[in-house]
């Protein structure tokens, strides 16, 4: 069934959440099992009868049932969540409470409850990231696993170890405390921004692109700027960077699924919606005084969406942006992005120059994108034979087949 997956995926992140904040953090693992059981249910049933009118409520019933089922069963050998766990203990009490618990707009802050829990201070970033997928977005540990490229063993231990951690914190993320919010935010802004790039340049081994992880990514994103105090102007940035990105990924692939290049995408194709959404978030974010890297980002993909072909890109505006960037976050790709700006905007000798000045460059040896970089302004440059090592060097690191085959067209 085709709409399982995906309906799946949205709708196992959203129960979890819920049902984490009825029975307790601690009680994750029984959480995961009654929305595991739900969504087994509906694979039993619809196979049969068909998917219901509004799969979403079956599934929030079903689940709703599930656990009022445990509940029953287990309250008197298990504690559950501190604060709402007394109304458990009675009938007259306990369907409201699940009700309440259930609702969708409680359900919307116990994704970001989770959401906050899932990006203690105690985890790795790659650990913050992995559970995000998992509980929030609804990713088995093998999708975890082929998103970072990883081995679905190693994957599951990164997984149950970042799980014992979030069981021993005792409770979930208080979004009543603004004070830890703002703590935590940055941390949650930049596992979404992870998330979301996982999916727009994520080397996959099946696909160009992992559409799910940005479409989640997105998802989560506007929770945090529906939020009073998460949705800050840096919030808003976000969401606004990836709208503008998101807007290029009809074009992203061609009709093949391989790769395209920005300078080779039909634009005509790019999404004026989300176009339009990305502007409006970022004219939001300029209301107050912080200026992060998400709103340079943002502004530099504004400035490629203003222009209806390649040719017409204001590169030196970007160039400027980028500036701006590097002293503010000064990495190996955020240079080669740069020098890239640099030879449109000033010549390709000139853009060669600006790569081989990149402090730790030597980082970039494993990055494929360098190496085509440098063939493509090696071959502008006329020195066609350069071109040719360059790209060698850069298919010889692909990370993925797609990329190998996108790679491989650009030989001269």
């Amino acid at each position: 069934m085709e709409i399982a997956e995906h309906l799946f995926r949205h709708e196992s992140g959203r129960l979890v959440a819920a049902l984490t904040r009825v029975f307790g953090v601690h009680n994750l693992a029984l959480a995961e099992d009654v929305v595991q059981d739900a969504l087994c249910r509906a694979l039993e049933v619809w196979k049969f009868q068909g998917a219901p009118e509004n799969p979403s409520a079956w599934l929030l019933q079903t689940a709703r049932n599930r656990a009022l089922d445990v509940v029953r069963r287990e309250r008197n050998a298990r504690k559950f969540d501190p604060e709402i766990g007394w109304l458990l203990e009675s009938e007259w009490t306990l369907k409201p409470a699940m009700d309440e618990a259930l609702d969708a707009a409680a359900i919307g802050d116990d994704q970001l409850r989770m959401m906050f829990s899932c990006c203690h201070p105690g985890l790795k970033e790659e650990a913050q990231v992995g559970l995000i997928l998992h509980l929030l977005c609804g990713f088995s540990v093998g999708d975890v696993a082929a998103a970072f490229l990883d081995k679905p063993a190693a994957t599951q231990r990164r997984l149950s170890r970042a799980k014992e951690r979030l069981a021993r914190s005792g409770k979930l993320f208080a979004l009543g405390s603004p004070a830890a919010l703002r703590e935590r935010l940055p941390a949650v802004r930049r596992a979404l921004y992870l998330l979301f790039n996982q999916g727009y340049h994520g080397a996959n081994a099946e696909a160009a692109i992992q559409l799910d992880l940005c479409q989640e990514a997105m998802r989560l994103a506007a929770l945090l700027v529906d939020h009073p105090v998460a949705g800050d102007p840096v919030s808003h940035a976000l969401a606004a960077l990836m709208c503008l990105h998101a807007a290029r990924l009809p074009a992203r692939v061609n009709a093949a699924g391989e790769l395209t290049g920005l300078f080779d995408q039909d634009r005509s194709l790019w999404d004026g919606g989300l176009i339009a959404e990305g502007r409006r978030l970022l004219e939001q974010s300029a209301t107050g005084d912080e200026l992060s890297e998400f709103h340079l980002e943002a502004a530099i993909a504004a400035v490629h969406a203003d222009a209806r072909k390649a040719e017409d890109t204001c590169w030196r505006e970007i160039v400027l942006l980028y500036d701006r960037l590097m002293d503010m976050h000064r990495s190996p790709v955020v240079a080669l992005n740069r020098a890239i700006a640099v030879a449109q905007s000033e010549g390709p000798e000139q853009g060669l120059a600006a790569i081989r000045a990149i402090d730790g460059g030597e980082r970039l040896k494993e990055y494929p994108f360098y190496f085509a970089a440098l063939g493509e302004l090696e071959r502008r440059c006329g020195r066609v034979d350069l071109a040719r090592e360059h790209l060698r060097s850069a298919i010889a690191v692909a990370r993925s087949p797609m990329e190998r085959k996108y790679l491989e067209g650009r030989m001269p």
